[in-house]
């Protein structure tokens, strides 16, 4: 039996994800596999590299910093989380990945994209951490409209929640028979048509499968949310979420939320701590 960790996207929200598997990390929870998708990929990454806080902190640390995030970055550089700075200068120099615990540690980790000129999810494994390991984790995590694609062996990457938001299926069919899911929202929730399909025609209008993908985004999401809802019944899965909405936008940069959000992925953890540990053993 093989033990799997899929965890979905939401920017700023991934911040409960970080929370939720920096205690995991501290009592010793360890699985199999780990698949992320966008701030699911780019915190959890943190996970494989056993760096507890990270994401959190260098999230603190760049609030405001037009070379990290923002609305004059996307002005400067066409990305709204910048390119260079972001997944090479910083991982590298000003708060560094360990990317030798990374590869040591032997659970594998994959991440997922969404192929431009199809609208098709595209899944990634990682083991090894070089340049084009920190492009596809980018690239998992480039969102539509503020983000230029990511080339990459051949194809034109962006955001992997666009085309699989919560690939459980495709990591059940890896293999992974028994799955911790955490999701960014809270329990109840359903994806509604996102308002900002007339923006997308027009400013991914060279994109068309993009545009194709976003439109009936919500649908897949939703029977994504069924089908967890039934592998949970089943027994096959251990779904966390949220106990509420969490307090903050997508790109949000307020640090007192920064600090709540992550304080709720704590406090969710710890208080299914047990539950997680009979479900694995």
């Amino acid at each position: 039996m093989k033990t799997g960790l899929v965890l979905e996207g939401g920017g700023m929200r991934g911040l409960f994800t970080s929370g939720f598997l920096d205690v995991l990390m501290g009592a010793g929870i360890h699985f199999d596999g780990m698949i992320g998708v966008s701030a699911g990929a780019t915190f959890g990454c943190n996970f494989k590299s056993h760096q507890a806080g990270r994401a959190l902190r260098y999230n603190l640390r760049f609030i405001g910093d037009s070379r990290y995030m923002g609305w004059r970055t996307l002005l400067r550089t066409g990305d709204l989380v910048a390119a260079e700075f972001s997944y090479h200068t910083m991982p590298t120099q000003l708060d560094v990945f360990d990317a030798q615990t990374f590869e040591a540690e032997p659970m594998e980790f994959h991440v997922v994209c969404t192929d431009v000129d199809t609208g098709e999810p595209v899944y990634k494994q990682l083991s090894h951490v070089d340049y084009d390991c920190m492009e596809w984790i980018r690239a998992s995590a480039s969102m539509p409209i503020v983000s230029r694609p990511v080339e990459l062996e051949g194809k034109r990457l962006l955001d992997g929640g666009i085309a699989d938001s919560i690939p459980l299926r495709h990591f059940q069919q890896l293999g992974y028979t028994r799955n911790m899911v955490v999701l960014t929202q809270p329990k109840g929730f359903l994806k509604k048509r996102t308002r900002l399909m007339p923006i997308l025609r027009v400013m991914c209008r060279k994109q068309p499968a993009i545009v194709s993908a976003m439109a009936r985004r919500h649908e897949m999401y939703n029977a994504q949310l069924a089908y967890l809802q039934e592998q949970e019944q089943l027994g096959n899965i251990l779904l966390i979420h949220p106990a509420d909405t969490l307090p903050i936008g997508r790109t949000e940069q307020n640090a007192k939320k920064m600090h709540l959000v992550y304080d709720m992925g704590r406090a969710e953890a710890e208080r299914r701590l047990q539950e997680i540990r009979n479900f694995l053993a």
